[in-house]
């Protein structure tokens, strides 16, 4: 893995791409302009890159060319396939025989820029279809963008960057992802955010979903990234816009039955709500960088166990860069989660609590909470049996500083913090610490604390660290 990483000039990228006669394609792009293209004709050369240039704005000129959408949404992860379908069917039919030493792509965006009133921030969806040999399976790189321009000359602007970039890597980093990943950003530091990101094809047959969109978050491209239980990259549009949808934040490693009850008890309560549509509900696990961090790095080897953990058992997993959960809340604004609910453990709420009260001792405090409990929003809190024989500790004994009692009862009142129902205490003397020893050390006892799937697992994949002891159970 190189980690140095030299920032090239947009304009260097693309004439490079030009003058390289073996390189040939296609650009189609829907809304902000024919920003990508425009880039490649300024810098000369263009002949020797640029098959065809098209866009279709009008939604009727566009569906007879791709079909309509059934969705209604045109910036959407399927138009962009479609768009690649079609425009790379005619590249091949009508070019392949005669240009038997070029590598073909096709580019294709769907995007909506900020509008006038801002009602819109400026979203997109970009793909390339490429070839690294001739006369080969094409391979595919997928990505969602967010724009923080505030104006939509400056979006357009940054989507022709963003294109450069991602053609560019798919020629010159395809065989090192990290800088891959970290060149789109080149020269687009603050104005966009990648969220989502897939590769796919022949070449890239080995490359896991996962590791990409760590390497978002890591890197700072965004703060949160998603894949479901078959690894493969989502993105929140697609799937949870206007749900219901309850975020549980731990570090599973490993999920034990104490981790199966938590997302089962907690699950159940929230589709119980009354406003929460049991058939438009949706429960996601989330890790945070902070808990993958060891020694002030990212273990990848021990990230990938613990996402084939919650793969295992069927979650889709958030990667977030969400040290507070207020920056996981608003990156959900967009997409008018209509029930927010967040299961935290009570020791990680106690914790929550002392920090927003002693750092927001100059009157901020109600702010502070503010923040955090809005109205679409609840904590479900799930208790902890307290390691030193100290009983358990749940939402009602929470022992919370005198000067925030007040706020926290209101807040208990109110059944913005709830505590979670119907668990198992019987589970609650297992500790996922102790386990993770068990397992590293080989030690008996370990399988019959996690979920029977995962003791296959885990022995099956040699996860975390495990090696086959002596004694079998």
């Amino acid at each position: 893995m190189n980690l140095e990483h030299t920032i090239l000039k947009t304009e260097q990228k693309a004439l490079e791409i030009n003058l390289n006669k073996s390189i040939y394609g296609t650009f189609a792009e829907i809304g902000a302009g024919q920003e990508v293209a425009r880039i490649f004709f300024q810098v000369g050369a263009a002949a020797g890159t640029i098959a065809k240039t098209m866009s279709a704005y009008d939604k009727i000129y566009s569906d007879q060319i791709y079909g309509p959408e059934k969705s209604g949404r045109y910036v959407c992860e399927n138009r962009v396939y479609t768009m690649l379908d079609h425009e790379y069917n005619l590249l091949d039919e009508r070019l392949s025989t005669c240009r038997i030493d070029t590598t073909f792509f096709v580019f294709a965006d769907t995007v909506a820029a900020i509008n006038y009133a801002k009602t819109i921030k400026g979203n997109g969806w970009l793909g390339i279809r490429f070839q690294l040999k001739p006369c080969s399976d094409p391979n595919d790189l997928i990505i969602h963008v967010k724009m923080h321009d505030i104006d939509n000359r400056l979006q357009q602007e940054a989507i022709g960057i963003l294109g450069v970039n991602m053609l560019y890597a798919c020629y010159h980093y395809y065989d090192d992802l990290d800088k891959f990943v970290r060149s789109l950003l080149d020269g687009l530091e603050g104005r966009v955010s990648i969220d989502m990101i897939r590769l796919s094809g022949p070449e890239f047959k080995d490359i896991d979903d996962r590791i990409l969109s760590l390497y978002l978050v890591k890197y700072g491209l965004t703060d949160v990234a998603i894949f479901g239980p078959d690894k493969r990259a989502q993105h929140a549009s697609e799937f949870l816009y206007k749900k219901s949808l309850m975020v549980v934040r731990g570090n599973f490693r490993p999920p034990t039955l104490v981790t199966n009850d938590v997302f089962k008890s907690s699950f159940e309560q929230f589709i119980q709500e009354k406003d929460v549509d049991p058939e438009k509900s949706f429960i996601l696990t989330e890790l945070t960088l902070d808990s993958l961090e060891s020694s002030g790095s990212v273990d990848e080897k021990d990230f990938l166990d613990r996402t084939e953990m919650l793969c295992g058992l069927g979650h889709t997993v958030i990667v977030s860069n969400c040290s507070n959960h207020q920056m996981l809340i608003n990156y959900l604004n967009d997409y008018k989660i209509k029930n927010l609910g967040l299961v935290i453990g009570a020791h990680e709420l106690l914790e929550i609590i002392n920090e927003k009260y002693y750092n927001n001792s100059d009157g901020r405090l109600l702010v502070a909470f503010g923040e955090l409990f809005t109205r679409n929003i609840k904590i479900y809190v799930y208790p902890a049996q307290q390691e030193n024989g100290g009983g358990l500790l749940n939402a009602k004994n929470l022992p919370v500083p005198d000067g925030i009692k007040f706020l926290y009862q209101h807040l208990l009142d109110s059944h913005q913090i709830v505590e979670i129902e119907n668990y198992n205490e019987d589970l609650l003397h297992i500790f996922p610490n102790r386990v993770f020893e068990m397992i590293a050390n080989s030690e008996d006892g370990w399988q019959a604390m996690v979920p029977k799937v995962l003791a296959d697992l885990i022995e099956e994949k040699k996860l975390l660290g495990y090696q086959q002891g002596v004694t079998e159970v």
